[in-house]
């Protein structure tokens, strides 16, 4: 009888906070890497400093601030290659980009993107916060699709994922008002601190809290096992050290083999 091989596990990485562009520089580098089948699958997870990003099909009259108001309040406004319409990052959001080569997994993008809603979800109810997915609207609600928790935006290369999840932790609402969220006018945006009744701002400590319970979540819902440093002690600098690493070596392994 023929042994049936196990799932290949996903590594996660908790790397703090991260500009969005050494972010978005990251995620290139490691889509190469997992297209050329020298790594294996990863899991960024990190929150960002102030930024607004846009989808490639993004209408721009979603952004209600004007230049002048992003340039004051230090904000830079990015065009990306993702899915999705205009979003927010920032202090007290998890941000988590899932750099998954699909076919491995026997996935497609759909389930995909259910696996990541219903990750969304469970995070949430491990806080105590009833979420989960509103018909029509890819992402993570409360109360019954009133309110938008997550927000959710991939992008597919090469049949390698990237991009990924927002999750509103101790998020500063206010700056949700910069933005139509999603490209939907009026739609109120939430977070967990809010449905729970928290009165902290944004805390770095809360990020990582949701990071150890998204990354597991995640991990189920795609049948997975998970491996990495997710311990309140982990260390972003060692893990960013951990990753640059493994493109190192692969890199290397790479040229070795051309010669």
């Amino acid at each position: 009888m023929q042994a049936t091989s196990s799932p290949a596990p996903i590594t996660a990485w908790w790397l703090g906070r991260t500009r969005y562009r050494d972010a978005w520089d990251l995620q290139h580098r490691l889509v190469a890497a997992r297209v050329a089948d020298s790594i294996g699958d990863q899991l960024l997870l990190l929150e960002h400093e102030p930024v607004l990003t846009l989808g490639r099909h993004s209408d721009p009259a979603h952004v209600l601030a004007s230049p002048a108001d992003l340039s004051a309040r230090d904000i830079e406004l990015i065009e990306t290659e993702r899915g999705g319409e205009v979003t927010y990052h920032g202090p007290g959001q998890l941000t988590a980009y899932p750099i998954i080569r699909l076919a491995d997994r026997g996935l497609l993008v759909r389930p995909l993107v259910r696996a990541l809603e219903a990750a969304l979800s469970q995070t949430c109810a491990a806080f105590g916060v009833e979420a989960g997915p509103r018909d029509g609207y890819p992402g993570c609600w409360c109360g019954g699709g009133s309110r938008k928790i997550g927000a959710i935006g991939v992008r597919i290369e090469h049949g390698v994922s990237y991009h990924g999840i927002a999750l509103n932790v101790t998020a500063r609402l206010f700056d949700f008002d910069l933005i139509d969220a999603c490209g939907l006018p009026g739609v109120e945006s939430t977070s967990i601190g809010r449905e729970s009744g928290w009165n902290s701002g944004p805390t770095i400590e809360s990020v990582a809290r949701a990071a150890s319970a998204f990354a597991p979540a995640l991990a189920g819902a795609l049948g997975a096992p998970l491996v990495g440093d997710l311990t309140p002690a982990a260390d972003p600098v060692v893990a960013r050290a951990g990753l640059e690493e493994l493109l190192a070596a692969r890199s290397s392994a790479a040229v070795g083999v051309r010669r």
